[in-house]
């Protein structure tokens, strides 16, 4: 089985055990995943979900949210670590929204990187999420369970990763398969304990079942 077959099947059973699975970040605006993106960085989604709502509470839009001085933003989003740099740079990347985007988020790619705080992973996922373009996020999920799946081979560096799931993973299908190794990294394929491999619905074509 080649490493394209291979990710096409890993795909179609994923899409069975998590037909659902989206991105566990929770926003209702695309500028405030901008935001949370920016606040996971070595923080959980979940906390994340949590320090937000106090952050929206009292500042509901981008306007709101780019007229804050940085140190109020980073009495708020503190308990997501590194509280800071993400203050310093939500601010700066609210105000480019505000002064240069009419308060909208830019609609590529390319654009998106040149925000403070925006590298690729969440380019990719703003692109995937936002704008329904292919993507694919090399978060830390992916990048340990595609070397784990044999789609990769001792790839760490998130975009040496991505350039090579590019290669075998179809455009469309990127976004969402990404979503669902961040779901299957968590219920099965775990990072602190052992993996779960007599649960999981890969165990007869992966690689490491068992390791």
């Amino acid at each position: 089985m080649t490493k394209k077959e291979l990710a096409l099947e890993i795909i179609e059973r994923l899409k069975k055990e998590y037909p659902e699975a989206g991105c566990t970040l929770e926003y209702n605006e695309a500028w405030k995943l901008l935001v949370s993106v920016r606040l996971a960085a070595q923080c959980t989604d979940a906390r994340v979900n949590v320090v937000v709502q106090e952050l929206y509470g009292k500042y509901p839009d981008v306007e709101a949210l780019a007229a804050a001085e940085p140190e109020d933003i980073e009495e708020i989003v503190r308990p997501c670590g590194l509280g800071r740099s993400k203050a310093r740079d939500i601010s700066a990347c609210m105000r480019i929204l505000r002064d240069q985007y009419q308060g909208k988020i830019p609609d590529t790619f390319e654009e998106l990187l040149k925000l403070p705080g925006v590298g690729r992973k969440s380019a990719n996922l703003i692109m995937g999420d936002v704008f329904g373009q292919p993507a694919i996020v090399t978060d830390t999920h992916c990048i340990r369970l595609v070397n784990r799946m044999g789609l990769v081979d001792g790839l760490k560096e998130p975009q040496k990763v991505e350039m090579a799931l590019w290669k075998i993973i179809p455009g469309e299908e990127g976004s969402d398969f990404c979503h669902r190794l961040v779901y299957h990294g968590r219920a099965i394929c775990t990072a602190r304990t052992k993996p779960h491999c007599d649960q999981c619905c890969l165990c007869d074509i992966c690689p490491k079942k068992g390791i």
